[in-house]
């Protein structure tokens, strides 16, 4: 019997991403009884694809990468209950699993929900990623609802997570929003985002405290690196600090004498260890997707390259690589 193939970009052993992409063909993924097999029709990149590209040995496999992609269901497993074939969807995947740089994918269904019916696949592959590790951010790890109030921090607020993470913050709390950017197109897109005020990164602690001079209640840190003492400095006692980067050699003392709060967001723990809510990521996304489609979010995709290859998502790559970028990057099919 001969197995069905597909094609996918894999990624091998390199110095970069860029030179480790290549064209090839695979297997179509079998299902787990609760995965569906998605179509991918639009993949946006994070800087997840090449932290796990870092990791590959040489001489090993080549590795599916891509966490954020949007479809169509080709395939139901067994124990499937939630969507059925036919339906467009949207999801981050698992960094555990074959990722979404390729034709087909496998993904369990308690991480995937119906994309937003106003949004094109590219607009909505922008989304998933970014959106689960604000919400998780926000109101699991800040435990943030809409009476919350207070100032929130945002450090990279044109970025992918950030661009979100103000949108939902303003429409879903009562907080304040700063975020931090450098240059004009960025301060602007923040603006456009939501954010209330935008200070300078480069000036972190003098511009924050001219904006707080109490300091803030809540920072999310995507760049906690050498930043600790200014987060020391601006976080109010007792206050909270949520971080998705892992820096080496991470000394966390200075924030002790404050009592603050240091929490890790990571998206892909609820899918890689299988949780006992690991259903939330649906829901989360199923209900972002009612607040897209009733005009309170807005997609952050901001350039789109329509060449699903090995080409294009090395393209797509080195312009997330590059750091200048404001929202996300897709690749389309």
């Amino acid at each position: 019997m001969t197995t069905a193939t597909m094609t996918a970009v894999g990624a091998f052993a390199a110095d970069s991403i860029e030179e480790s992409l290549r064209d090839i063909t695979v297997d179509i993924p079998e299902l787990r009884p609760r995965d569906v097999l998605v179509r991918v029709l639009a993949v946006s990149v994070n800087p997840a694809d090449w932290k796990v590209q870092a990791g590959i040995e040489p001489g090993s496999d080549p590795v599916i990468l891509g966490y954020d992609a949007a479809g169509v269901v080709e395939a139901v497993g067994p124990e499937v209950g939630t969507l059925e074939v036919g339906d467009e969807v949207w999801y981050a995947g698992a960094m555990n699993r074959p990722g979404s740089y390729a034709e087909f994918q496998a993904v369990d269904e308690r991480i995937v929900s119906r994309k937003p019916s106003s949004l094109s696949f590219a607009e909505a592959a922008a989304l998933p990623l970014t959106t689960i590790t604000a919400w998780e951010s926000l109101f699991d790890r800040f435990g943030l609802t809409r009476e919350s109030t207070g100032d929130l921090l945002v450090l990279g607020a044109a970025g992918g997570v950030g661009s979100i993470m103000i949108q939902l913050a303003k429409k879903l709390t009562g907080v304040r929003v700063i975020g931090t950017a450098s240059r004009d197109e960025s301060r602007a897109w923040a603006h456009q985002m939501g954010a209330d005020a935008v200070v300078d990164h480069r000036h972190l602690r003098e511009e924050t405290l001219r904006v707080a001079p109490d300091g803030v209640d809540f920072l999310f840190s995507p760049h906690s690196a050498g930043n600790i003492d200014d987060f020391a400095a601006i976080v109010k006692p007792f206050g909270h600090i949520t971080a998705i980067d892992e820096p080496e050699g991470l000394d966390l003392v200075g924030l002790k004498a404050k009592s603050i709060a240091w929490h890790w967001e990571l998206m892909f723990t609820r899918p890689v260890f299988e949780t006992p809510d690991m259903i939330e990521q649906q829901r989360l996304l199923a209900a972002t997707a009612g607040l897209v489609d009733d005009g309170t979010l807005r997609t952050t995709v901001t350039k789109t390259i329509e060449d699903f290859s090995a080409a294009g998502l090395r393209e797509a790559n080195r312009d997330v690589k590059a750091g200048r970028m404001t929202g996300k990057v897709v690749v389309t099919r």
